[in-house]
Parts: C-alpha cells; sequence; structure tokens
C-alpha cells in the first residue's frame, strides 16, 4: 500500500449449494450440460410461474451458518432484490435483505502477518443465482446460458477485518476447508461454485471488476448499486421462512468434527507434531483415511509419514484420489517395521498396489523385494563385498570409520537391495572388526 494507507478489506462470498435441483423449481443443477437446457418457468420467470423453497438446500444454508458459528434467526424474509441485466430473467433476483436466515458469526485463521485473527461474519442468507453471460463464445456478442439462474447460493459476508491480499488469501482457503468439511459444497470455483467479491476500504468507486484470463488484468464490468438502488421489497409469492428450535439443533447434530478440533485432536491423541496434524486435517478425506490407517494397525508416526509422503504425492497424480486402501497401507508400513520390505522396497510396492490393486506382501514376493534376514545369505555377501574391496578395508581399519556407509551401499547392491539392512551393518561391523 502506498505510504500513509492501511488496506481495509471485507469478503463477500457466494457458495453454491450440494443440492440436485434449484433453490424454487425443480430444474436439475448439474454442471456442464448444454446452454439452456435446464431451465423450467419458474427460473425463466414465465408469468404464473410460483417457486417453493428447497428443504435441502435450507439445511445446508442452516448447518454452514452452524459451524461459522452463526445466530440462526426463527424467522427470516424472502426478498426480490431489482436490477436488470442479461443473464436475470426475471428481472429480479430471489434473496434476503434485512431479515437474513443468520448473523453474526466468527471465522478464526492464521494470518502470516499477525497470528490469530477472528474475522466477523456480519451475516449469511440464502438467495438464488443469476444465470451466466458469456463473452468469449461469438466474436463481437455476449452469449447468454441461463442453466445456473436459479441454483441455491449463500452468500457470506464477511467484515472489514483483513488487512492484506496475503489474509484475504488465508481466510478464503479456512473458509473453504470448513465449507467442504461440513460437505455443504464442492467448492470449485473453476465451475463458480465459489465465488468471492471483495470491498476494500477508502475512497473507490463501487463497481464489481471482472478478470481478462488471456491480459491478466481486470476491467470494471458495470457500477455497483447501492443497496436502495435495488428496491428490495418482501417476496410476494413466499411466506416467511420459519425454523423451529427442533430443526435448528438436528442440523447441528449432523456437524461434523470441524477441522481446529480434529486437529487439536490428531496432535493430543497421536502424539503428532502441529504441522503434521495440520497437514493430515486439512481435507476431511485424508483425516478419516489417517485414522483408517491407524485402526488397521500402523504405529501412529509412520501412518503420517507415509500419507503425507507417498500417499499424497500419488492422489495429487490421480484427481485427489488415495489410491492404496488403509488396510492396504497399515500392512505395507508392517513389513518395514517387521524387517520384511526395506523402505524403498515398500514404496515399490506401494505405486504397485496404487495402480493395481492387490495383497501388499504377494506382491512384494512376486517382484522379488522381500528383505534376506538369513545371517549365512547376508554374510557371503558381505564377505564378497568385503573381499573385493580390500584398499578400502584397510582405510577402514586405519580409523576411516565413515566407509561403513560405503560398505552397507555395496552389500545392498550386491543383494538387489534383498539384504535386511540392519543385519547387514551388524554382520559388516563383526567381520571387518576381526579383519587382520
Amino acid at each position: 500500500m502506498a505510504a500513509g494507507w492501511e488496506a481495509v478489506i471485507g469478503l463477500e462470498t457466494h457458495l453454491q449449494l450440494r443440492t440436485k435441483s434449484k433453490m424454487f423449481c425443480g430444474c436439475s443443477t448439474a454442471f456442464g450440460a448444454p446452454p439452456n437446457t435446464q431451465v423450467c418457468p419458474v427460473c425463466l420467470g414465465l408469468p404464473g410461474a410460483l417457486p417453493v423453497p428447497n428443504g435441502a438446500a435450507i439445511r445446508l444454508a442452516v448447518r454452514g451458518a452452524l459451524a461459522l458459528g452463526c445466530t440462526v434467526h426463527p424467522k427470516s424474509i424472502f426478498a426480490r432484490k431489482n436490477y436488470f441485466y442479461p443473464d436475470l430473467p426475471k428481472g429480479y433476483q430471489i434473496s434476503q435483505h434485512d431479515q437474513p436466515l443468520a448473523t453474526n458469526g466468527t471465522l478464526s485463521f492464521v494470518s502470516p502477518e499477525r497470528g490469530i485473527v477472528n474475522a466477523t461474519i456480519v451475516r449469511l442468507h440464502v438467495e438464488e443465482d443469476a444465470g451466466k453471460s458469456i463473452h468469449d463464445r461469438f466474436p463481437k456478442a455476449t452469449a447468454v446460458d441461463l442453466n445456473r439462474s436459479g441454483v441455491p447460493l449463500i452468500e457470506i459476508v464477511g467484515g472489514p477485518d483483513l488487512r492484506s491480499p496475503a489474509e484475504a488469501r488465508a481466510y478464503l482457503q479456512t473458509l473453504k476447508q470448513l465449507l467442504e468439511y461440513i460437505g455443504i459444497s464442492d467448492c470449485d470455483m473453476e465451475k463458480g461454485s465459489l465465488r468471492v467479491d471483495a470491498n476494500v476500504g477508502g475512497s473507490v468507486t463501487q463497481q464489481p471488476m471482472l478478470y481478462d484470463s488471456r491480459e491478466n488484468t481486470v476491467r470494471p464490468q458495470r457500477s455497483k448499486e447501492e443497496s436502495h438502488d435495488y428496491r428490495y421489497f418482501p417476496e410476494p409469492d413466499l411466506p416467511p421462512l420459519v425454523l423451529t428450535p427442533e430443526f435448528v439443533a438436528e442440523e447441528q447434530s449432523e456437524l461434523p468434527e470441524l477441522p481446529p478440533a480434529k486437529r487439536d485432536r490428531f496432535a493430543a491423541q497421536y502424539a503428532l507434531s502441529r504441522e503434521h496434524a495440520t497437514v493430515l486435517t486439512a481435507s476431511r478425506g485424508v483425516a478419516e483415511y489417517y485414522e483408517n490407517v491407524v485402526r488397521a494397525g500402523a504405529e501412529h508416526q509412520a501412518a503420517a509419514n507415509w500419507i503425507m509422503t507417498e500417499a499424497l504425492a500419488d492422489a495429487k497424480d490421480h484427481q485427489d484420489q488415495l489410491r492404496v486402501p488403509a488396510a492396504g497401507l497399515a500392512q505395507i508400513i508392517a513389513l518395514v517395521k517387521g524387517g520384511t520390505l526395506s523402505h524403498q522396497a515398500a514404496k515399490r510396492v506401494f505405486a504397485e498396489v496404487a495402480a493395481k490393486g492387490g495383497d501388499p506382501r504377494t506382491i512384494a514376493e512376486s517382484l522379488g523385494l522381500i528383505q534376506v534376514a538369513d545371517s549365512n545369505v547376508v554374510a557371503a555377501w558381505v564377505t564378497d563385498v568385503l573381499g573385493a574391496h580390500a584398499p578400502e578395508v584397510g582405510r577402514y581399519k586405519n580409523g576411516e570409520t565413515k566407509l561403513m556407509a560405503f560398505f552397507l551401499g555395496q552389500v545392498m547392491r550386491a543383494s538387489k537391495g534383498k539384504a535386511d539392512p540392519k543385519l547387514a551393518q551388524r554382520v559388516l561391523e563383526e567381520k571387518l572388526a576381526s579383519a587382520s
């Protein structure tokens, strides 16, 4: 920021709810259908068509509000938000205004500059999405796809609590993680499931900006109306939304263990560092996978190490799929611990199980990776290695003990990785000590 200025940022986040049908009609919300094929008189706003609220969307919205610590109000009002834009067929959007679903929540996140920040959630309300204007389909023309019109949204309005772009990013990452944990949205920004508007403090023209991916710039999209310009008034076709205490309590009971609580529990229950606990609880799927590996008998830290390296690296290359079953990974870890597989051999087995499935021990045997723990066989490899490297043996006897790593490497090479490394080192030490 320029000298004398402090960034003051508040974010408004629009989130598509994970429902099969739209907010006020039965049209599908599936992404990727041909343009203007998932529409009906209700979401097109044709005369005489009446909206009916989607109960599943209300449930998910309440769940989101509760996860953010908001007060869910027993009564909220749907309102018409009037504006004219090509992708808004009715000429208004059904939203909520002065009586929203929920208010006064908090989202705690870690700022890279200020540590833990408790950001205010001013309000969370339910609304329907507009259609989509497409600016790059036809030369010098804008096309309109109304498939998205009427898709259920929640709008989460954050307070002016952020002080830098880095804090805005951290806030959004934390919010996205929370919403994915509770399963109310897929939060896929590429599909438009999660969209964010920024309000920046100061004397700034109030207007939304359109991102141009080809130029990597933004340009004004249209002037941003003030609240009174929308001419809000209660939606005459919908009664007030009334929620019973029992309904809210039921949605509260449906919430899973949330990321901060899970992270703290992992650190305490499994004796993990905070950094490792943070990685393992970054997504609900990975956290569940870790606990399933531990339940299958794996040692806590070994399970963490394998998941944070091999499992997550493999998942990154395969659409975030954890391809090795939890019981399979626990078996691989046990084979290493028992000396049946070296760590390097175990990595090969992991890759094979991930690609083709199967029993880890059977695969290890078929690949010839089972470690040899027979002291007589290992001693023969050691004798061969020492006999082939007499000068190095002499240097070792004269005090150059760092050559032990060289000898061990040669034994592993001679055995094609099959020798038990610990046994090989012990036999090496014995033979070198007795060598004349």
